[in-house]
Protein backbone atom coordinates (compact mmCIF):
# COMPACT_ATOMS: atom_id res chain seq x y z
CA UNK A 1 0.00 0.00 0.00
CA UNK A 2 0.99 3.10 -0.60
CA UNK A 3 0.96 6.33 1.30
CA UNK A 4 1.61 10.09 1.72
CA UNK A 5 3.05 10.36 5.15
CA UNK A 6 4.63 13.87 5.34
CA UNK A 7 3.61 17.30 3.28
CA UNK A 8 4.72 20.43 4.00
CA UNK A 9 4.73 24.27 1.89
CA UNK A 10 7.69 24.88 0.29
CA UNK A 11 7.61 28.28 -1.24
CA UNK A 12 5.47 30.51 -3.68
CA UNK A 13 6.66 32.29 -7.19
CA UNK A 14 5.14 33.94 -9.83
CA UNK A 15 6.30 32.75 -12.65
CA UNK A 16 8.94 30.25 -13.94
CA UNK A 17 11.97 32.65 -13.02
CA UNK A 18 11.50 32.35 -9.53
CA UNK A 19 10.66 28.65 -9.12
CA UNK A 20 12.93 26.52 -6.72
CA UNK A 21 15.99 25.05 -7.71
CA UNK A 22 15.81 21.39 -7.87
CA UNK A 23 19.69 20.56 -6.71
CA UNK A 24 18.67 16.59 -7.25
CA UNK A 25 16.60 14.77 -9.33
CA UNK A 26 13.40 15.46 -8.28
CA UNK A 27 9.72 14.74 -9.65
CA UNK A 28 7.00 17.43 -10.03
CA UNK A 29 3.26 17.23 -10.00
CA UNK A 30 1.39 19.71 -11.69
CA UNK A 31 -2.01 20.00 -10.16
CA UNK A 32 -3.89 22.23 -12.81
CA UNK A 33 -8.04 22.77 -12.48
CA UNK A 34 -10.60 25.63 -13.53
CA UNK A 35 -11.15 27.93 -10.64
CA UNK A 36 -14.08 26.62 -8.08
CA UNK A 37 -13.22 22.72 -9.11
CA UNK A 38 -11.48 21.46 -5.83
CA UNK A 39 -8.00 21.71 -7.13
CA UNK A 40 -7.17 22.63 -2.79
CA UNK A 41 -9.88 20.67 -1.16
CA UNK A 42 -7.77 17.41 -3.28
CA UNK A 43 -4.61 18.80 -2.59
CA UNK A 44 -5.48 18.70 1.08
CA UNK A 45 -7.10 15.27 1.10
CA UNK A 46 -4.35 13.48 -0.51
CA UNK A 47 -1.87 14.80 1.91
CA UNK A 48 -3.99 14.55 4.67
CA UNK A 49 -3.03 18.41 5.55
CA UNK A 50 -6.11 19.90 6.15
CA UNK A 51 -4.41 23.35 5.84
CA UNK A 52 -1.73 22.51 3.35
CA UNK A 53 -3.00 24.38 0.60
CA UNK A 54 -5.19 27.49 1.11
CA UNK A 55 -9.16 26.97 0.14
CA UNK A 56 -10.06 30.64 -1.33
CA UNK A 57 -13.47 31.84 -1.25
CA UNK A 58 -12.89 33.80 -4.24
CA UNK A 59 -12.62 31.71 -7.21
CA UNK A 60 -9.32 33.02 -9.48
CA UNK A 61 -8.09 34.97 -6.23
CA UNK A 62 -4.32 32.45 -5.61
CA UNK A 63 -2.16 33.88 -8.97
CA UNK A 64 1.16 31.99 -7.59
CA UNK A 65 2.98 29.09 -8.51
CA UNK A 66 2.71 26.83 -4.67
CA UNK A 67 5.32 24.46 -4.08
CA UNK A 68 5.04 21.36 -1.72
CA UNK A 69 7.01 18.72 -0.49
CA UNK A 70 5.72 15.17 -0.32
CA UNK A 71 6.83 11.99 0.79
CA UNK A 72 5.66 8.79 0.01
CA UNK A 73 5.95 5.46 1.53
CA UNK A 74 5.52 1.58 -0.02
CA UNK A 75 4.01 0.36 3.33
CA UNK A 76 5.46 -3.55 1.78
CA UNK A 77 8.70 -2.39 1.48
CA UNK A 78 9.02 1.10 3.71
CA UNK A 79 10.86 2.79 1.11
CA UNK A 80 10.66 6.34 1.30
CA UNK A 81 10.13 8.92 -1.95
CA UNK A 82 10.27 12.74 -2.07
CA UNK A 83 8.39 14.22 -4.88
CA UNK A 84 7.23 18.04 -5.23
CA UNK A 85 3.13 19.02 -6.08
CA UNK A 86 3.13 21.91 -7.67
CA UNK A 87 -0.60 23.79 -7.26
CA UNK A 88 -0.73 25.86 -10.43
CA UNK A 89 -3.26 29.11 -10.20
CA UNK A 90 -6.91 28.28 -11.57
CA UNK A 91 -7.70 28.63 -14.89
CA UNK A 92 -11.30 30.40 -16.14
CA UNK A 93 -11.66 33.44 -13.98
CA UNK A 94 -13.18 36.34 -14.56
CA UNK A 95 -12.51 38.99 -12.04
CA UNK A 96 -9.12 40.42 -13.01
CA UNK A 97 -7.87 42.25 -15.58
CA UNK A 98 -7.24 41.17 -19.19
CA UNK A 99 -3.52 42.48 -18.86
CA UNK A 100 -3.46 40.35 -16.01
CA UNK A 101 -5.18 37.26 -17.18
CA UNK A 102 -2.73 37.81 -20.63
CA UNK A 103 0.59 37.43 -18.06
CA UNK A 104 -1.23 34.94 -15.97
CA UNK A 105 -1.74 32.43 -19.16
CA UNK A 106 1.84 33.31 -20.27
CA UNK A 107 3.31 32.28 -17.06
CA UNK A 108 1.77 29.10 -17.22
CA UNK A 109 2.18 28.39 -20.53
CA UNK A 110 6.29 29.14 -19.92
CA UNK A 111 5.85 27.22 -17.39
CA UNK A 112 4.26 23.97 -18.45
CA UNK A 113 6.18 24.21 -21.63
CA UNK A 114 9.78 24.83 -20.01
CA UNK A 115 9.96 22.96 -16.74
CA UNK A 116 11.82 20.02 -17.04
CA UNK A 117 11.37 18.48 -13.84
CA UNK A 118 7.45 17.45 -14.74
CA UNK A 119 6.63 14.71 -15.00
CA UNK A 120 3.07 14.20 -14.45
CA UNK A 121 0.19 16.88 -15.34
CA UNK A 122 -3.07 15.98 -12.97
CA UNK A 123 -5.49 18.07 -15.46
CA UNK A 124 -9.19 18.22 -12.60
CA UNK A 125 -12.25 18.59 -14.10
CA UNK A 126 -15.97 19.12 -12.13
CA UNK A 127 -17.47 15.81 -12.81
CA UNK A 128 -20.76 18.04 -13.22
CA UNK A 129 -19.29 19.79 -16.60
CA UNK A 130 -17.24 17.59 -18.27
CA UNK A 131 -17.52 19.20 -21.48
CA UNK A 132 -16.19 22.96 -20.99
CA UNK A 133 -14.58 24.76 -23.94
CA UNK A 134 -11.93 25.38 -21.56
CA UNK A 135 -11.00 22.04 -20.01
CA UNK A 136 -11.18 21.23 -24.23
CA UNK A 137 -8.84 23.37 -24.79
CA UNK A 138 -6.65 22.80 -21.52
CA UNK A 139 -6.34 18.77 -22.29
CA UNK A 140 -5.29 19.75 -26.23
CA UNK A 141 -2.97 22.10 -25.19
CA UNK A 142 -1.18 19.59 -22.53
CA UNK A 143 -1.66 16.57 -25.08
CA UNK A 144 0.29 19.26 -27.80
CA UNK A 145 2.74 20.24 -25.52
CA UNK A 146 3.91 17.00 -23.47
CA UNK A 147 7.15 15.77 -23.74
CA UNK A 148 7.45 11.62 -24.55
CA UNK A 149 8.33 11.34 -20.21
CA UNK A 150 5.49 13.03 -19.02
CA UNK A 151 1.63 11.86 -18.48
CA UNK A 152 -1.32 13.19 -18.04
CA UNK A 153 -4.06 12.39 -15.53
CA UNK A 154 -7.50 13.34 -15.49
CA UNK A 155 -9.47 13.14 -12.32
CA UNK A 156 -13.08 14.19 -12.06
CA UNK A 157 -13.66 15.71 -8.45
CA UNK A 158 -16.78 16.07 -6.52
CA UNK A 159 -18.45 12.92 -7.44
CA UNK A 160 -20.73 12.21 -4.64
CA UNK A 161 -22.36 14.78 -6.46
CA UNK A 162 -23.41 12.76 -8.84
CA UNK A 163 -26.09 9.26 -8.22
CA UNK A 164 -24.42 5.88 -9.54
CA UNK A 165 -25.91 5.90 -13.08
CA UNK A 166 -24.69 9.33 -13.43
CA UNK A 167 -21.15 8.13 -12.61
CA UNK A 168 -21.25 5.05 -14.65
CA UNK A 169 -22.45 7.28 -17.68
CA UNK A 170 -19.08 9.33 -16.69
CA UNK A 171 -16.93 6.07 -16.33
CA UNK A 172 -18.43 4.89 -19.95
CA UNK A 173 -16.96 7.81 -21.88
CA UNK A 174 -13.84 8.99 -19.75
CA UNK A 175 -12.97 4.72 -18.98
CA UNK A 176 -8.87 6.57 -18.66
CA UNK A 177 -10.02 8.87 -15.73
CA UNK A 178 -9.98 8.61 -12.30
CA UNK A 179 -13.05 9.76 -9.86
CA UNK A 180 -12.87 11.26 -6.35
CA UNK A 181 -14.32 13.02 -3.72
CA UNK A 182 -12.54 14.64 -1.46
CA UNK A 183 -15.13 15.32 1.08
CA UNK A 184 -16.07 11.85 1.11
CA UNK A 185 -12.93 10.73 1.38
CA UNK A 186 -13.70 8.49 -1.90
CA UNK A 187 -11.31 7.54 -4.37
CA UNK A 188 -7.80 8.79 -2.96
CA UNK A 189 -5.94 6.36 -1.66
CA UNK A 190 -5.98 5.26 -5.40
CA UNK A 191 -4.90 8.43 -6.63
CA UNK A 192 -1.81 8.20 -4.35
CA UNK A 193 -1.68 5.58 -5.45
CA UNK A 194 -1.53 6.06 -9.26
CA UNK A 195 0.90 9.45 -8.75
CA UNK A 196 3.60 7.25 -7.25
CA UNK A 197 3.44 4.12 -9.90
CA UNK A 198 3.75 7.25 -12.63
CA UNK A 199 6.15 8.45 -10.94
CA UNK A 200 8.92 5.77 -9.76
CA UNK A 201 7.62 2.84 -13.10
CA UNK A 202 11.14 3.23 -14.32
CA UNK A 203 12.61 2.79 -10.50
CA UNK A 204 11.02 -0.63 -10.24
CA UNK A 205 12.08 -1.78 -14.00
CA UNK A 206 15.50 -1.31 -12.87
Amino acid sequence: MIEIIDAKFITSAPNIEAAPVVEEEQNEVVFMARSNVGKSSLLNALTNHKGLAKVSSTPGKTRLINYFDVTFIDRETTEKKVAKFVDLPGFGYAKVSKSMKHEWEKNLTDYISSREQIKLFVHLVDCRHPDLDIDTSVSEFLLANIRENQVILQIFTKIDKLNQKEQNALRQRFPNSMMVSSSKKKGLQKVVATIYEILYEEDKAC
